[in-house]
């Protein structure tokens, strides 16, 4: 029964987010396992290497693409999931934020618009939007503003597309909770 109600609210919320884009499609579908990557990453203004399969260890992943650090909308979306950061930790997620630019402007980003709460991943060459179908199409240089949310088994578990970043914290949040509802069992440890 928990499972039913489960998918009914997740199928809620990927036509909510469909129709609220205006796209006729998802980016990855629903069920698709995500794609593995490892890519340079800061925290705070520190360099390392992410790793997404070492992320899901811990518990499932809200990865949101973005086009470009410091613009308005960017910044408002950064600002808004470092304040929910404690809840997605509080359902066993982590957050990272994808983008095209270099890890030196993604430095400063991480600790202003970010507020040291979660790791930006520099996608310099582009690849892991190709791989996240998280192209924006008016301008391939950039991300797309997509939000997905994977489960530690590596499936894409929702996505949302929508240039405008006003629903993308709340609509992960959303799915993941419904998602942490019906797997209980599934709760990491996160330090």
């Amino acid at each position: 029964m928990r499972r039913i109600v489960w998918l009914a609210a997740l199928a809620g919320l990927v036509a909510t987010g469909l129709v609220a884009s205006g796209l006729a499609r998802a980016a990855l579908p629903v069920g698709q396992a995500a794609p593995e990557f490892t890519a340079p990453a800061t925290l705070g203004g520190q360099e390392f290497r992410f790793s997404l399969a070492e992320a899901l260890r811990h518990g499932p992943v809200v990865l949101y693409f973005y086009p470009a650090a410091f613009t308005k909308g960017c910044t408002l979306e950064a600002h808004a999931f470092a304040t929910a950061i404690d809840r997605f930790k509080a359902l066993g997620a982590s957050v990272i934020g994808v983008s095209a630019d270099g890890i030196a402007k993604l430095d400063k980003f991480s600790v202003s618009a970010c507020q040291s709460k979660f790791p930006l991943v520099a996608d310099a060459d582009r690849s892991i939007m190709q791989a996240y179908d998280s192209v924006l199409a008016s301008s391939p240089s950039r991300a797309s503003r997509t939000s997905y949310v994977i489960t530690p088994d590596d499936r894409v578990l929702y996505t949302y597309s929508s240039m405008k970043p006003d629903k993308h914290v709340a609509n992960t949040y959303a799915a993941l909770a419904a998602w942490r509802a019906a797997h209980p069992q599934d709760a990491a440890s996160r330090p």
